[in-house]
């Protein structure tokens, strides 16, 4: 388990081949995106996924896991087609701090679409998550590291994030400083823009 240092302006080659190396073999890292740091990993390990879940304590098939992708046309791999009215937006608003709901298609893996047939999709601007998925080749599942303590340092501060899940987690990258505040969630999956929590993202600029 370690900590690893990469700059948002800047990855590593080197340390971004490090981080999808352990994502091939089945690990968990928790990573640096534009709104709070994420716990991942790549979409197609069951096994890895299951060990999110059990972090987190909840089941897979209850979960609210987004997929981190690395633009729109990785997303158009995963789910049903949309309105041009839709996709115009999402030109305008990624990368950017939003997780958009859509109709799941058939590549989601079935462990994450048994119960639902919808899917959550983030770009976040962060070049360091999209770097991580674009050398990956699939999207990394993720979802938000939470506070059971509302120490809001535990969850900005990548060293102490690092304290806390070193035993839990097989990489913690240090990307600098994350945010506290949550991405906006949007409901897409009847066609209009429906806002489920308010978050970073102010969707209406784009709209």
């Amino acid at each position: 388990m370690m900590l690893l240092k990469i700059y948002e302006e800047n990855p590593n080659e080197k340390a971004l081949e490090q981080v999808v190396e352990i994502l091939k073999k089945g690990g968990i890292i928790i990573y640096p995106t534009d709104t709070v740091y994420g716990l991942g990993c790549d979409i197609t390990n069951p096994k890895a996924i299951e060990r999110i879940a059990k972090l987190r304590d909840i089941k897979v098939e209850k979960a609210n896991f987004s997929f981190i992708c690395y633009d729109l046309s990785h997303i158009s791999d995963f789910i049903k087609p949309i309105d041009n009215s839709v996709f115009r937006v999402l030109k305008k608003a990624l990368p950017g701090p939003f997780t958009f709901i859509f109709n799941a298609n058939n590549q989601v893996p079935k462990l994450l679409s048994s119960k639902k047939k919808t899917v959550g999709i983030r770009v976040p601007e962060n070049n360091i998550a999209r770097q991580i998925v674009k050398m990956l080749g699939n999207p990394i599942l993720s979802t938000s590291i939470h506070d059971d303590d509302e120490i809001l340092e535990y969850t900005t501060d990548p060293e102490l994030i690092y304290e806390k899940y070193q035993d839990k987690v097989d990489l913690v990258i240090d990307g600098g400083y994350g945010d506290n505040i949550p991405s906006t969630v949007i409901d897409c999956t009847s066609g209009t823009f429906e806002i489920i929590r308010e978050g970073k993202g102010l969707i209406e600029e784009y709209i």
